[in-house]
């Protein structure tokens, strides 16, 4: 034995890393369907699929992505001494791909991907080291119309996924970043409050406003932003609070991306959300998170990001979300609700003797040709143990070729009675 191996303790030959999952045949049936629901979908809309590398340059992705993300990445070095990173996301890498592969491609480009990602965070509820993500990018096209689009097509991706109580917010960056653009708030404070607003500490934010130097009127303003949460009437209420010209453009924006929902037939879906601040510090305008009542965090999220592609030497905008497949599997167990795997009476289960063998693999054959799923026995069971190993199975239909001119059939036990007697 390599004595390396032989050194490592025992537990890391049977267990996996912290923050790691194994998905079992149901649970990997389950996630299948969730994320070809979600693709056929996101194909509907006229977003086509990319397929990124699991690792990268880490100078690469750390173009795109925060000092907070950056510090989370999982790093390596390859033969040639170059240092890589596994993905922590996937909006980076489709900013690299547009800028060097697709920069010649009529605008806009829409873009759809499934992918696992990885983060070195300690592992809870929702969030692992290695998890799934599903999204979408629209590159190119500037306007409400565009963060309209991402808006509505996220809706639908959630209600094609099977959930049925949810709600998308959203928000825009401009107006938090209008009223920290003070000169009276230095790097640190302004910091600490977009760490309060993101983790919605309450006590936090107010300490930090009683610690900024800020105006009474503006420290009001910032205290009140938690609050401006609601419809439409919240967005003009935002606007005639707003104290300078960055944040009443973003209200006015989030007010047209919210009427342009309308013709998307999903404006009661969706909610406004003032004091909404992201942990990515690459978006620029509307932003978005879906959360249903049984989970504490997002499902999906997303938003308005011009400069990323930018930084890697092709100016152009971009807007788009990120559903958590995890997370949607949560809720929809929560909800009891969900896609079904196509499987259970599309299952057989085919036995024989020795002498019937060559018929129980012809008809074996035959049956998947046809679209189902087949299992061919390969214990020697006989006809009571294939029913008792097909109910345990979930199989409905059992075949046993007791000879090349003796072919019985039968329904699985909870499926029905004996359909087909010896001989046909």
């Amino acid at each position: 034995m390599n004595p390396e191996i032989a050194a490592e303790p025992a537990y890391t030959r049977r267990m996996i890393p912290r923050g790691t999952r194994d998905f079992l045949p149901p649970e990997a049936a389950r996630k299948r369907a969730l994320e070809t629901a979600l693709k056929e979908t996101f194909s509907r809309w006229g977003y086509g699929e990319v397929i990124t590398p699991t690792v990268e340059f880490f100078e690469c992705l750390s173009l795109g992505d925060g000092p907070e993300l950056v510090e989370k990445m999982y790093r390596l070095f390859d033969r040639e001494g170059h240092t890589l990173a596994l993905r922590p996301e996937v909006t980076t890498p489709i900013g690299r791909i547009v800028a060097t592969r697709l920069r010649e491609e009529p605008l806009p480009i829409r873009l759809f991907y499934v992918a696992n990602v990885f983060r070195y965070e300690e592992p809870q509820a929702g969030r692992q080291r290695e998890f799934w993500q599903a999204g979408v990018e629209l590159v190119g096209a500037l306007g409400p119309d565009a963060d309209a689009e991402i808006v509505a097509l996220a809706v639908r991706a959630l209600e094609a996924a099977g959930l049925r109580d949810f709600r998308v917010d959203i928000g825009q960056v401009g107006y938090v970043n209008g009223l920290l653009e003070d000169g009276n708030l230095g790097p640190g404070g302004r910091r600490a409050l977009r760490r309060a607003l993101l983790r919605r500490d309450y006590v936090a934010l107010e300490e930090a406003l009683s610690a900024s130097g800020l105006s009474p009127a503006r420290r009001r303003l910032l205290a009140e932003l938690p609050r401006l949460r609601g419809r439409e009437e919240v967005v003009r209420k935002a606007a005639e609070l707003a104290d300078n010209p960055r944040s009443r453009a973003a209200a006015d924006n989030l007010m047209a991306v919210y009427q342009a929902l309308a013709a998307h037939g999903v404006q009661d879906r969706v909610y406004v959300d003032l004091g909404m601040v992201k942990d990515f510090d690459y978006y620029t305008g509307m932003v978005l998170e879906g959360y249903t009542p049984e989970l504490g965090f997002p499902v999906c999220t997303g938003g308005r990001y011009d400069n990323l592609i930018g930084r890697f030497g092709y100016d152009c905008p971009a807007t788009g979300f990120v559903v958590g497949v995890e997370r949607l599997m949560m809720a929809l167990d929560a909800q009891g609700s969900g896609l079904v795997p196509e499987d259970g009476m599309d299952r057989w289960l085919v036995g024989s003797t020795g002498a019937g063998r060559p018929q129980a693999l012809a008809e074996a054959a035959s049956l998947r040709e046809k679209g189902f799923a087949v299992e061919v026995d390969v214990m020697g069971r006989s006809v009571p143990e294939l029913l008792e190993y097909a109910r345990a199975r979930t199989v409905s239909r059992v075949v046993f070729w007791a000879g090349p001119d003796d072919r019985r059939e039968f329904a699985a036990p909870g499926y029905g009675e004996v359909t087909k007697g010896v001989g046909l």
